[in-house]
C-alpha cells in the first residue's frame, strides 16, 4: 500500500514527513501506553501539574491517568544506559489542559529522544534536526536557543530564596524588565547582577552579534570561567550550524527558560509563519533523570501538531510513505 502525502491533511502530512525523516537519522521507533500509574506524576508533581491530569480506577483498584506528558514515560521506560547512546522518536498523543481554552485536550507529538552518554556531538545533532524539522514545516522558520547554565549560574549568585529564583525565571521568561526590577528590589539583588539579569531579557539575536557582547558583559563577574564554558558551547553550536543551510533560521533568546529545576544546559523552541506560538520546544533535562534515579543524561524535543492546524498549507517536500 502506497499514501501519498498530497491525499492527507496538513497535520497528517507533517507526521509522515517528520517520521520519515527522524527514521532516516538512525532514530528508533518508540511506542508507549496512553495510560501509565498516577504515582509517577505524583513522584514528579514539579515537573507535571498532576492537579489537571485525568485519571481513572483500573480493574485492580489501581489510579491510572491518560498520559499528559511523553518525557516522564520515557526516562520511566529506560533505564540506565551507560556509555551508549539511545537515539528514539516517538508519534504519541497526550492529554492536558490547554493553555488557550483551559479544558482537556488531545494533542498530538511527534519528536525525539536521545538518552545515555549526551556530549556536545549529540546536542549538536539534535539542534540541527530541530531546525530540519522546522524547515519541512515551514520556509519561514526560526530556532531560538538558550543555555540555562548561565541564567542558573546567575540566579544562584544572587543567594535569594527558591520563590525568588522562580520569580526571576519567570519575569524573563516574560521578558518583563519593569517585572525583574521589581523582583531585584525586593530581594536586595544588587546593581551589577541586576543589570546582568535585565541584559538576558534584552539581549537576542544572531548568535555573532549576541555572543561578544554577553562575553564582554561576563568576563568580570563572579565565576567568569562558568560563563565563558557556557557561551563556548553556544559557539560549538553555531559551528555546527556553518554549511547546514539553517544558519539563518539561528537566534539566541536568553528569555527562553524553562523549569530550572528539571532542565539545564541548552533550550530552544521554534516557530515558524502562520502559527502564533511555539511548534516545537525541547532541551536537556539532565536534572530529570537525576530525579528519576538515572545517571544517564539526556536531551530531546518534542513538535507540537496542534499548533500546526493553523498553517494555511504544508511546506514539505513531497515523499510517499509505504507500508
Amino acid at each position: 500500500m502506497e499514501i501519498k502525502l498530497t491525499e492527507l491533511s496538513n497535520k497528517e502530512k507533517a507526521m509522515f514527513a517528520l517520521r520519515a525523516l527522524y527514521a532516516s537519522h538512525g532514530f528508533s521507533m518508540f511506542r508507549m501506553s496512553k495510560f501509565e500509574a498516577f504515582d509517577l506524576y505524583a513522584d514528579n508533581r514539579d515537573f507535571m501539574d498532576y492537579a489537571s491530569i485525568i485519571t481513572f480506577t483500573d480493574t485492580d483498584g489501581m489510579l491510572m491517568a491518560l498520559k499528559p506528558d511523553v518525557t516522564l514515560s520515557i526516562v520511566k521506560n529506560n533505564r540506565n544506559i551507560g556509555d551508549d547512546i539511545r537515539k528514539i522518536y516517538y508519534n504519541e498523543n497526550v492529554y492536558r489542559v490547554s493553555p488557550r481554552t483551559r479544558y482537556f485536550k488531545e494533542i498530538m507529538q511527534v519528536g525525539v529522544e536521545c538518552l545515555g552518554k549526551v556530549d556536545d556531538d549529540c546536542i549538536c545533532e539534535v539542534l540541527l534536526l530541530a531546525a530540519e524539522s522546522l524547515s519541512i514545516l515551514s520556509k519561514d522558520a526560526v530556532l531560538d536557543i538558550s543555555n540555562l547554565d548561565i541564567l542558573s549560574q546567575l540566579i544562584a549568585s544572587c543567594r535569594v530564596p527558591r520563590e525568588a529564583e522562580e520569580k526571576i525565571a519567570e519575569e524573563i521568561g516574560k521578558k518583563n524588565i519593569h517585572g525583574l526590577a521589581q523582583v531585584c528590589r525586593d530581594y536586595d539583588i544588587g546593581p551589577a547582577r541586576c543589570e546582568l539579569l535585565k541584559m538576558l531579557i534584552t539581549t537576542y539575536g544572531k548568535p555573532e552579534e549576541v555572543i561578544p557582547k554577553l562575553e564582554t558583559a561576563f568576563a568580570k563577574a563572579e565565576g567568569a570561567e562558568e560563563y565563558m564554558a557556557s557561551l563556548g558551547r553556544l559557539k560549538k553550536i553555531v559551528k555546527a550550524f556553518r554549511g547546514s543551510g539553517f544558519e539563518d533560521m539561528l537566534n539566541l533568546d536568553f528569555s527562553v527558560v524553562s523549569d530550572l529545576k528539571y532542565y539545564n544546559g541548552i533550550f530552544f523552541k521554534g516557530f515558524v509563519k502562520g502559527a502564533p506560538d511555539g511548534v516545537l520546544s525541547g532541551g536537556q533535562y539532565d536534572k530529570l533523570m537525576k530525579n528519576m534515579n538515572r545517571n544517564s543524561k539526556a536531551i530531546g524535543f518534542a513538535v507540537y501538531m496542534d499548533n500546526l492546524g493553523r498553517l494555511s498549507r504544508f511546506e514539505g517536500e513531497e515523499v510517499v510513505i509505504r507500508g
